[in-house]
């Protein structure tokens, strides 16, 4: 209730906390500990094991991050923690690189969907508008009809923290959301339903079926062994960057709150930036 109510975290954010805690407890519990009498010791033993256990350093960062909001929250209820707090250190994200598809690839990828299947209008919109919009995977699951603008050909998206951002969306996509609405949504459609993708069973899309249905056509198109509905999202942003879009542009499309956060783009189209130094620089 904490998180939710007073640090209007999102409920993918709260899921995620309440998982690295319940991890925390399990570990703790074999130490006949709690979350309240752990000590530092135990803290730095959890969060150890964890790198030993071959967690990517981004998930031991989160585990720590919501160990340090747990501490905080037991402060403000008169717990004394400062030590504990000032003791655990913090581990350093490693910088990786995204999955990219370049072009011809992203367009197999909308080509896989079968022209015989009832969903195929629907599948093909849903690929187009993650790679035209870069949008995350709940943002597009929580798209209602009025949100999709297609005179205009933009989006309203409501993204983390509930920050709204109009996005464009593009000839290709909205053509395609333009034949879902007309030819495959009124067939899914059983009672009133605002959402814009509708599942099979006439229920609005979920994240879980998002990914399950990329990853699906992924596997179709033989692109890569793990797809996901982000992996579109990153060509979105390196292929707008690589055609030569502003970075700060591309953040906010992006609905990034830190440009540091879209800076990792700037390191992916390798072979542009070595093209654009053969061309300009004097001594190439």
């Amino acid at each position: 209730m904490h998180l939710a109510s007073e640090r209007g975290l999102a409920d993918n954010s709260l899921h995620a906390y309440r998982r690295d805690l319940e991890n925390v407890e399990a570990f703790l519990r074999d130490r006949d500990k709690t979350l309240t009498s752990a000590d530092a010791d135990d803290l730095r033993a959890y969060l150890q094991g964890q790198t030993r256990l071959g967690r990517s350093t981004k998930t031991v960062a989160r585990r720590y991050a919501a160990l340090r909001v747990f501490l905080k929250f037991l402060a403000g209820e008169g717990h004394d923690v400062a030590a504990l707090l000032q003791q655990i250190e913090r581990p350093k994200p490693e910088a990786s690189l995204p999955k990219i598809l370049n072009r011809a690839q992203v367009n197999q990828l909308i080509a896989a969907p079968d022209t015989k299947s009832m969903l195929f209008a629907r599948d093909v919109a849903i690929l187009e508008l993650l790679y035209a919009s870069g949008l995350r995977a709940s943002e597009l699951c929580d798209l209602k009809v009025r949100d999709a603008n297609l005179h205009v050909g933009c989006l309203r998206v409501l993204g983390k923290g509930m920050k709204e951002r109009i996005v464009p969306m593009g000839r290709a996509a909205r053509e395609a959301i333009e034949r879902y609405l007309l030819e495959c949504r009124p067939k899914l459609v059983r009672t009133p339903n605002e959402r814009l993708f509708i599942s099979r069973t006439g229920k609005p899309l979920d994240r879980i079926a998002l990914w399950m249905l990329v990853e699906k056509y992924g596997r179709k198109s033989g692109l890569l062994k793990s797809i996901s509905p982000h992996v579109l999202r990153h060509c979105f942003a390196s292929h707008l960057l690589g055609g030569g879009a502003d970075l700060r542009v591309v953040q906010e499309l992006l609905g990034h709150s830190d440009i540091a956060t879209t800076q990792i783009y700037t390191h992916v189209d390798q072979a542009r930036l070595k093209s654009i130094h053969e061309k300009y620089h004097p001594r190439r």
